[in-house]
């Protein structure tokens, strides 16, 4: 393990505790993806949410390699955003531990792909996040109010932890249009909660 990950993965274990899962997934061509499963037992802070414990995982290795732009004539190889992404949904309402390879899929996109994943994005998971999920799309959002920003070594970016919010089909597609903020707005004001793995889609109309 690198000095990055290895600081990364301290820095998550002294925000969640200590993970009671991990599994890693390698794509052809990429690095090694590890995705962290922590056990989150706390009161529902979102509308509408009864709380009870919750699960929350990690990815770890995304933020190995800055992201570069992939309009760049030449990848900087130590410079550029770097992240991790984190999906917290209430736990025993749904086979959500399925969700590991998909997690895996989208850490991975900015090596395959050449996509810098920031918040406000919406990526695409090309099928459900587990089975019989109503989600095929997750929104990037705000770093910061989970785990705070992890400095690295100058000329080194820190390593920003980014939430995954799960999209429906209708809302990736309404976001596409409307935009980010418009589809936070609709969450906030149905009182949606989003770590539900089981939500309906919240009324667009």
């Amino acid at each position: 393990m690198s000095d990055v990950l290895a600081s990364v993965e301290a820095k998550m274990r002294s925000v969640f505790g200590e993970p009671d899962a991990r599994a890693a997934v390698t794509f052809l061509g990429t690095d090694r993806i590890e995705v962290l499963r922590f056990p989150v037992s706390e009161p529902g802070n979102a509308p509408g949410s009864d709380g009870g414990a919750a699960v929350r995982y990690v990815t770890l290795g995304m933020s190995d390699r800055p992201m570069t732009d992939p309009t760049a004539a030449l990848a900087d190889p130590v410079r550029g955003p770097r992240a991790e992404l984190i999906l917290t949904v209430r736990a025993g309402r749904a086979d959500t531990d399925k969700v590991l390879r998909p997690l895996a899929v989208l850490a991975s996109s900015p090596q395959v792909e050449g996509v810098i994943v920031a918040p406000g994005a919406s990526l695409d998971t090309g099928g459900p996040l587990w089975p019989g999920a109503p989600f095929t799309a997750v929104l990037v959002g705000e770093p910061g109010g989970l785990v705070e920003d992890l400095e690295l070594d100058e000329p080194m970016d820190p390593v920003r932890f980014l939430p995954l919010l799960p999209m429906t089909p209708n809302e990736a597609a309404w976001k596409r249009v409307q935009g980010a903020a418009a589809l936070e707005e609709r969450w906030l004001r149905h009182g949606t909660d989003l770590r539900d793995p089981l939500r309906q889609g919240v009324p667009l109309g």
